[in-house]
């Protein structure tokens, strides 16, 4: 048994059996005698509902996600080599793909609109950062995944383009951003807050245990020295009577 694939089995599990089972993996790998495993499986982090979703896909509809996938490393290539009608192309095939894929992890989880915005994100990560597709695919996210770069659209040729004046539309969507990052910061405070309380009672219980299984051993040493003590004395007596006996054999003889 190794990290792989007990968080395989871990992150397969819907987010309210995680913490249940990771304790279990852990005890069983220590019960084992691979305390090192068992430390590793318990910094493991329970997943949100948007990356359980996506890790669902993973492992139930490879074949879709793998297609999606697939888009995403010849959109990259396009950008790459600026072929604008490659690019066209493969953006529309992009949200066809992205759409069925997002629908079927809405379906297959029940996901609030919340999540399954949070899966259409990652999933769009997925399709922009090669390094992303491939956290996607492994199918062990503990969050949503977000690409903060910036993904180049192909250069037109000869004159440059016109400035593009502001508009009230492109106000209010820079409004909106602000509020979608502003939420995304709030709900990743939550998500740490969580995390850290979860820890602080499993340090509790191990802090508890820690506490019970040392007095016991206290209790156990103090028994051991006076066991010892009452050995000590016993050894003396029989020497003692051993040096008698001896003595009293020789006066008969």
């Amino acid at each position: 048994m190794d990290l792989d694939e007990v968080a395989d089995r871990l992150y397969a599990l819907p987010p309210s059996e995680f913490t249940a089972a990771r304790a279990a993996e852990a005890a069983a790998a220590k019960d084992a005698g691979d305390v090192p495993l068992a430390r590793d499986i318990a910094k493991l982090r329970r997943p949100t509902v948007s990356a359980w979703a996506v890790n669902r896909l993973a492992r139930e509809h490879p074949g879709e996600l793998a297609e999606l996938l697939e888009v995403g490393e010849r959109l990259r290539a396009a950008w790459q080599e600026q072929d604008a009608g490659e690019l066209a192309g493969l953006t529309q095939r992009r949200g066809e793909i992205a759409g069925k894929v997002g629908r079927l992890a809405r379906q297959a989880a029940g996901l609030s609109p919340a999540a399954g915005t949070e899966v259409d994100q990652t999933l769009d990560a997925a399709v922009v950062d090669a390094e992303a597709a491939a956290e996607v695919r492994r199918g062990h996210l503990v969050k949503p995944l977000q690409y903060s770069g910036f993904a180049p659209a192909p250069i037109a040729r000869g004159r440059p383009p016109a400035k593009r004046k502001t508009t009230p539309e492109d106000e209010e969507a820079e409004a909106r951003r602000r509020e979608e990052a502003e939420a995304r910061k709030a709900k990743e405070r939550e998500e740490a807050e969580a995390a850290h309380r979860e820890w602080q009672a499993e340090l509790e219980t191990a802090r508890k245990e820690h506490d019970e299984r040392a007095e016991k051993v206290g209790l156990l040493e103090k028994k051991l020295a006076k066991a010892r003590k009452k050995l000590g004395e016993a050894r003396q007596r029989l020497e003692v009577t051993q040096r008698e006996e001896r003595h009293a054999r020789q006066r008969l003889g």
